[in-house]
Parts: C-alpha cells; sequence; structure tokens
C-alpha cells in the first residue's frame, strides 16, 4: 500500500482574494493565450518513443550523462520529455519506471512544450520550457482527482480557481481540468498555483503539466487528457517521481 500525502481539498472561496489577484501571471506561464493564441501543430496522442532502448538498461534513453547525473538516487519513477528541436513545440513524453536497477518504459505520448521551444536559462513571459531535471511533488485542477485510492498519490487540490479564463479561446478552457506542478522556481508542499517565486518573479514559475489544447504553451508541457489522468493513478511520492526535460539536443550533452 502506498503512503503518499495526506489528500487536500481546496475551494476557490478560502483564496479566491489571493488567487484572483495572480490568477492571470500563473496560467499566462502555463500554456493560455495573453493576447493571440499560441500556434503549434496538432498531433496524434500517441506515438512510439523518440529512441529504441538503451543499451544500458541502468540509464534512461537519450540522456547523457549531466542530466542523468541529476536524477535522485532514490527516484523509480521518470517523466522524461524530448523536445523536437530547441525551437519546437512538438515533443514526446516518456514515463519509466525502475525496477531493480534497470529503467522500463511504461508509457509514451505525443506532447507539446513552449511555443518558442526550450532554454536553459528560462525567464517570465520567453515563451521557452526550461531544460532540466525537476521533482514532481504537488498536482490539482478543476476536476476531482483521478486516482480512486485515498491517501495514495500526489496530493491533489481540487479548485474552481483552476480554471482557465473564458475570455481565452474555447480551445484553452479545459487546460487545467488536470495540473501536475513541476518543481521549478516553486514552494514544494503547496498547491500548483501557489504564487510564491522562491528565485523571483524574472525567472518565471507556475510550469506545469497539463492538458494540451493541441499547440505550443507559454513554458509548460501539455499532455491528452488520458495520460494526464494515467499520471495522476501513476506517480507515486514513496517511488520520488521527476520530470527529465529538454529537447533532445541537450538531454544527450
Amino acid at each position: 500500500m502506498r503512503t503518499g500525502g495526506a489528500r487536500r481539498t481546496g475551494t476557490a472561496t478560502a483564496a479566491l482574494g489571493i488567487l484572483l489577484g495572480t490568477l492571470l501571471t500563473l496560467l499566462s506561464a502555463c500554456g493560455g493565450p495573453t493576447g493571440n493564441p499560441d500556434t503549434g501543430t496538432s498531433r496524434s496522442a500517441d506515438r512510439p518513443a523518440p529512441s529504441s532502448p538503451a543499451a544500458d538498461p541502468s540509464r534512461i534513453p537519450g540522456l547523457g550523462d549531466r542530466l542523468h547525473r541529476r536524477i535522485p538516487a532514490d527516484s523509480r519513477q521518470v517523466v522524461a520529455v524530448y523536445g523536437d528541436g530547441r525551437d519546437s513545440a512538438d515533443s514526446t513524453v516518456v514515463l519509466y519506471t525502475k525496477q531493480g536497477t534497470a529503467w522500463h518504459r511504461a508509457r509514451s505520448w505525443a506532447a507539446h512544450n513552449g511555443t518558442k521551444g526550450w532554454t536553459t536559462d528560462h525567464h517570465e513571459n520567453d515563451k521557452r520550457s526550461p531544460v532540466g531535471v525537476f521533482t514532481l511533488s504537488d498536482a490539482g485542477g478543476v476536476l476531482p482527482d483521478p486516482d480512486p485510492a485515498p491517501g495514495s498519490g500526489l496530493p491533489y487540490t481540487q479548485s474552481s480557481a483552476f480554471a482557465a479564463p473564458r475570455s481565452w479561446a474555447e480551445s484553452y478552457w479545459h487546460d487545467f481540468d488536470y495540473v501536475i506542478a513541476i518543481d521549478y522556481n516553486r514552494v514544494k508542499g503547496t498547491p500548483p498555483n501557489d504564487p510564491t517565486r522562491p528565485e523571483g518573479t524574472s525567472k518565471g514559475g507556475s510550469i506545469w503539466l497539463h492538458m494540451d489544447h493541441g499547440s505550443g504553451t507559454s513554458a509548460c508541457v501539455s499532455l491528452p487528457k488520458p495520460a494526464m489522468a494515467y499520471l495522476l493513478r501513476t506517480l507515486d511520492p514513496d517511488r520520488h517521481p521527476v520530470v527529465v526535460m529538454g529537447d533532445r539536443a541537450h538531454l544527450k550533452a
């Protein structure tokens, strides 16, 4: 039996005064348009992994030594985001699980990242997703937690405060029905929409895994709804999940 943190049940009422003041900033970092919608290419919801199985099963395929060393020794779940190119909004997400000393590919999905691609020095509104290895600690969204087992999975905050503004194009309205916070410039153990930025606002924040609208995001990684539901049911705090993300050239470096 997994023993992840206790569930949190959020409501829009308790934090409405604070959240309304920061909502547009938070959501614009996560994929919604602040003016014209992002552009990109819509693709099928599933496709093969971007590389053949690694010769060394103790390594994640496509990762060089630099990033591989940053995966915590106790991590047994890795969400790998393989960007098609430095300036591309298209990517593939692969979930790897560790059994013994070997990594095994569990699932793979077509996905999107920042509209302008990737960067190793992310800043607010640069429209690029940050390259790196980040822990996954908290989740939430407009919809109820899809994990039916109480006390398991990532701590989940359900709240209407996640809802995308209806002034956005309709294709964006459900982006934040499911959200998994990427621990970039945020405080772990808080809801994904907590506005705190430990490294300052200029470094951006509110970078999430969230539901896909068919094109690039402002900095987040977006996946089909079934993929998000699967990750929310599967990621386990006791297995110390992380996301490894970047374009393929940076991942291999």
